[in-house]
Parts: C-alpha cells; structure tokens; sequence
C-alpha cells in the first residue's frame, strides 16, 4: 500500500517542482537581462485535460422532514363516559368507521322524551283542525239562518270572529308541531353524536392512528381529543431554501428523497406549494413535496434528503472548474494545440457548475485544456505535459 501511495503523489511532486523551478526562473527573468530572455523559451509543465461535449445538470441537495399530508383530531361533539373504543395505536381505518362509543343512556331518553312531545303537539294540531271545523259549519249554518231573516248581523260576527280563532289556534299548533319536529330531530342528532365516526371531506379513503389520548370509561366533555388519525398516502416532506436557488424552483418539478431509514433507497416526490414570502429571521422560504407513499413505508417526522435538479444544458461544452482561469478580469482556459507543445488563451463565458465540472461556451474550445500550471502561462507558451499518456485517457 505505502509503494502505491508513493507511485501516486511522485508525479504529483515532480510536477510541484517544476512549477517552482519555473516560478524562480520567472522572477529571474524579469531582473536578469539576457539569461532571463534565455530561459523564456523553456516549456513550462502542465496537466491537461480532455474537453467534454455533452450534457450537465445543477443538483443540490436540501436537508427536509416529512409530514403526515392531512391529519385532523377526533373529538366528540357531546360529553359522555366512554364506552368502548374501536382502534388503537397504528390501526388503519376507514372514511365513515365507528371509532369510539359513549354512553349513551341520557340520549336515548331525551329522544324518547322529544317523540312524546311530538305526539302531544300533533293531537293538539288535530283538536285545533276539528275546532275549526266545527266553527266553519257553525258559521255556515248563521249564514243561511241571515238569509231566511232569522239570525242577527251580531250573530254571524260572532260566528265569523269564532271561525278565526280556530284557525289562529290551528296555526299556533302547527308551529308547535313543526317546533316539537325539530326538537326530536336535534335529540336524535345528539344521540348519534355518541357514535364518533372518521368523518373528512377527501383524500385516500384510508387513515392511520397516530395517537390515542384517551382510554376507555373516562368521562369526556364534548371537543374533547380522543384520536389523531394521519394521512400516510401520499406524504409531504417540507424544506426551506435560500436567494439563491428560489427562482429555480416551480409547482410540479420531480425530485428525488432518500432517508436513512432505508439506505440505497429512493422515493419519488414533486413540488406542490412554494411560500412566496421569505422567513425574516432565517431569510428562506417554505416548500412543500408531495410524496407518494402506498406501502406506507414513510413515516411522519422522518429526515430526509431531497435531490433536485435546478438547471440543465445539452449538448454543451464542459471542462473541470480547475481548466478556468483569468487574464485581465476575463474568464478564460488555456486550450493546448493538436502537437501538445503551446497553448492558446480563449476567453469563455460560465454556465452551470456541478461536481467539479463547468460549463463554458466560446471559439476555438476543441482538444484539451490546461488544469494544473496555467498560473505561468500566456497565450502561445510552450509547455510540456506531465504524464502525457494518462491525459490522454477518457
């Protein structure tokens, strides 16, 4: 191991030294009049490298928890002993599922009670409809007596204010009726009450139980917590990001999250939601992830890495960030010429940079580029290239 290591840093080292040689016979040049001139035409050593035509991306990985994607508390809506509970702990249920009973004895009277009044309302309807009866034949009869001259003017107001009576008092029953309908209908509302369902709008017809809070023949007050039920499928994972990477980012781009939880693993996600204020104490904004999860393998309050891809270039020239360099403020690389003995300056424009690879755009980018020893180059210089066989490998 110690002969591998030594057969790698000695090019390594050779390499160094040359440069320092040729740093020294740099500054002897500048104050040593003809030798100076002399050594000049010496070549200066480098490493190179092959420049890439292809494609490259923008990644960055963010740091992000999971979260249950809807969750919601069960709570009774009245107050009771509870009878029985039907989940637990990491039980599945179901939109509609009955998940916990109270007592409920005071309802099932109160129901009983609400029928009774009912009943006494509708036989008073009854009795006031056959009054009203009565008085209409009453008035009809005073009527045909006024026309024969018998019966007085007095007589048939006293009948006509009578039939208005009953059918005043007929009105009154019926409202009371209507009211003692909605009596029975709340007490039998209240006595369902006591089943306490999974009721939620929508989303996946199944739920998990996240928490218990309660056991069974506690007395609760109604809006009491009993259950948390979660949501698995899917799952949403939150992350923040900075100024720099927001503008990349948009509902409906894929991405890619691995937890340590399963290593080697990955799981698909996609953006949904993007704050559009930034937090001010942390200057980053809130983004949201839908995950699909239907092994509900993914558990709430997971870490996990999300992968994203910002940008894209195809077909593009690429070469390792260390080929840059700069000559009077301007980006450029050294390309070396066909025989490998001088090097040309070509200033270049930036694109993406990713893993230590860049890409560039500009002319005459063809062959390989300087990566190690450009600091002492101009363009024309001659060079010598350190390990010329293994710059020449893919």
């Amino acid at each position: 191991m110690k002969n591998k290591s030594w057969l790698i840093l000695l090019p390594l080292l050779l390499i160094a030294g040359l440069i320092g040689w040729q740093l020294i016979d740099r500054l002897q040049e500048e104050g040593g009049g003809a030798k100076g001139k002399k050594q000049q035409t010496r070549p200066i050593p480098v490493e190179v490298a092959n420049i890439e035509h292809g494609d490259i991306e923008l990644r960055r990985v963010f740091s992000g928890t999971l979260q249950a994607y809807t969750e919601f508390v069960v709570a009774p809506k009245v107050s009771g002993r509870i009878e029985q509970i039907e989940v637990d702990l990491a039980d599945l249920v179901t939109r509609g599922q009955t998940l916990a009973r109270l007592d409920n004895d005071e309802y099932v009277q109160a129901v009983r009670q609400a029928e009774a009044d009912l009943a006494v309302a509708q036989a008073n309807l009854a009795e006031a409809e056959s009054l009203l009866k009565i008085a209409a034949r009453e008035l009809q009869r005073v009527e045909q007596l006024r026309q024969k001259g018998v019966s007085s003017e007095s007589q048939r107001d006293t009948a006509k204010a009578d039939q208005l009576a009953k059918q005043a008092h007929v009105e009154v029953t019926k409202a009371q009726m209507i009211r003692a309908q909605a009596a029975l209908e709340t007490a039998r509302i209240r006595l369902g009450y006591t089943q306490v369902k999974a009721d939620w709008g929508s989303g996946s017809e199944r739920r998990v139980v996240a928490e218990r809070y309660v056991d069974e023949g506690e007395t609760v007050s109604a809006n009491a917590q009993l259950l948390r039920i979660v949501e698995l499928d899917p799952m949403k994972a939150i992350f923040f990001v900075t100024e720099r990477d927001y503008p990349s980012l948009h509902p409906g781009q894929r991405a890619s999250l691995t937890t340590d939880a399963y290593p080697g693993e990955s799981f698909d996600a996609e953006i949904v939601r993007i704050s559009p204020v930034f937090r001010e104490n942390t200057r980053q904004a809130h983004v949201e992830l839908k995950v699909v999860n239907p092994e509900l393998r993914l558990k709430p309050g997971l870490f996990v890495r999300v992968d994203l891809v910002l940008a894209q270039a195809k077909s593009v020239v690429i070469v390792p960030q260390q080929a840059l360099a700069k000559r009077n403020a301007q980006n450029g690389v050294f390309v070396v010429d066909v025989a490998g003995k001088q090097v040309s300056w070509r200033p270049v424009s930036l694109g993406i940079r990713h893993a230590q690879r860049v890409e560039i755009a500009g002319e005459g980018l063809q062959g390989r580029v300087v990566v190690l020893g450009q600091q002492l180059l101009d363009d024309g210089s001659s060079i010598v290239i350190a390990d010329d066989g293994k710059a020449d490998r893919p």
